[in-house]
């Protein structure tokens, strides 16, 4: 049989005569074929052609079908063996089989709790006003020079209170990736910037530059505040979708909390 779809054909194997047997009109009947007297269940076929195919498995073709069937036919025949029974029967194996269960289990439990509980509309514009209220209220625009010592940063600013120009000052002796384009950092808000220096921006006026070396643990800045303007708030619509997974994994979060309270108390 030739290769499809990444997985690799073998000669003929049990999967393929039950194919033969049982025709494609009822391939999905349960159960699907029988492995040295266990039995290969639609639902374990199905779940299985999801996994490899990454699609239903009403969706895979014939020659896809084929060789997932064959592919768990394989399984079981491996599973089946005398010696398979004596490994399941192993502490190591066991307690495997058990972490694997209880995370798929998991995963259920966690799936099924949030679609029952899906956050409401009043539920993320709550988070959208906190949100908005945290939020910095300025944005800012700056360059900054970097260098390794306070005395290169001190001798920095006596030339740009000799008029020199912050820009080219910037190129010559910036080590930060900005220097390049003359220390140039665009647009930000504070909180994206490490605190000593959102907070030296801060205490700038537009246009004004640092009286003083700011030392943070890159190095030692000298910092221009070319410009700042309100920071407006993203629309509710652009975020939505963030912040109704955001409310729902709180919800869960406060789920699991009120399961280890209730724990702890009956302890």
């Amino acid at each position: 049989m030739k290769q499809t779809s990444g997985f690799k054909s073998g000669g003929p194997t049990l999967s393929l005569l039950i194919l033969g047997a049982v025709g494609w009109s009822g391939l999905w009947a349960e159960p699907v074929a029988i492995v040295n007297g266990v039995e290969i269940e639609r639902a374990v076929l199905e779940a299985y052609t999801q996994s490899r195919l990454q699609k239903p498995a009403t969706e895979a073709s014939e020659a896809e079908r084929a060789l997932v069937l064959q592919e768990l036919t394989d399984i079981y025949l491996l599973t089946t063996q005398p010696r398979a029974k004596e490994l399941a029967a192993e502490e190591r194996l066991e307690a495997q089989a058990e972490l694997q269960y209880r995370g798929l289990l998991t995963q259920a439990v966690a799936s099924d709790y949030v679609s029952s509980n899906p956050a409401s509309e009043a539920e993320i514009l709550a988070a959208y006003e906190a949100q908005n209220q945290a939020a910095p209220s300025l944005q800012f625009k700056a360059r900054h020079i970097l260098v390794e010592t306070q005395a290169a940063a001190t001798d920095l600013i006596a030339q740009l209170d000799d008029g020199a120009d912050f820009t080219k000052l910037a190129e010559l002796n910036s080590t930060g990736p900005s220097g390049p384009n003359g220390g140039d950092l665009g647009w930000f808000t504070p909180n994206q910037m490490v605190k000593p220096f959102s907070d030296a921006v801060a205490a700038l006026e537009d246009g004004e530059f640092s009286p003083a070396p700011v030392q943070t643990q890159f190095g030692w800045h000298v910092i221009l505040r070319e410009d700042s303007r309100e920071n407006e708030a993203p629309s509710l619509d652009s975020v939505r979708d963030a912040l109704k997974q955001r409310v729902e994994q709180q919800k869960f979060q406060s789920y699991i909390q009120s399961l280890r309270s209730a724990y702890q108390a009956g302890e």
